[in-house]
């Protein structure tokens, strides 16, 4: 039984959701989403709420119907007040850099790294060693942070590279005489 699923959501003020047979709408103070819905699974407004039912009873349907409500709940909050990673930036004389719709970053290679920020996601520098990825889209904006994140995941011996701010690397020790 998904308890996630029968969890009802709730419509704060100042957004609209449109259910249609194939797709759900969602458009808010921030902007609007849409998600493709999933088998098994019935949406449906109620006094103000949105439903979600299951058709059945099977494996499949119990976990797109908690799925669903996930996904459709992460499109409620990004239209309202949107989401945020925060990236630090550790290492001697690596640092970030937004210029025009391009992330640069120098991360100790010979040349630098240039990235261009897709539609919908914003990205802000502070102090040249913090990198501020926000958006409307709970996915994308995970799916940038670990791109960026990935042109030079934290070393475990001396702690160099992009992390996500409060990620703990743990330092291996190094080779003893």
């Amino acid at each position: 039984m998904s308890r996630v699923g029968n969890a009802p959501i709730a419509i704060p003020s100042g957004v609209t959701i449109d259910v249609k047979p194939d797709v759900v709408q969602v458009k808010g103070p921030k902007g609007q989403l849409a998600q493709a819905r999933v088998a098994h699974v019935d949406v449906a407004l109620e006094e103000g709420r949105l439903v979600l039912k299951r058709q059945n009873d099977d494996r499949q349907a119990r976990a797109n119907h908690g799925l669903m409500r996930a996904l459709i709940m992460n499109m409620v909050t990004g239209v309202t007040s949107g989401f945020t990673k925060v990236l630090e930036v550790n290492g001697v004389g690596f640092r970030a850099d937004v210029r025009g719709k391009t992330l640069v970053l120098n991360l100790g290679y010979s040349h630098n790294i240039e990235y261009p920020i897709p539609d919908g996601i914003d990205i802000k520098v502070e102090k040249s060693t913090r990198v501020v990825v926000s958006g409307i889209d709970k996915q994308k904006v995970g799916q940038v942070a670990a791109e960026i994140r990935g042109f030079r995941v934290p070393d475990h011996y001396k702690g160099k590279g992009v992390r996500y701010e409060g990620e703990h690397v743990r330092i291996k020790a190094g080779k003893s005489a």
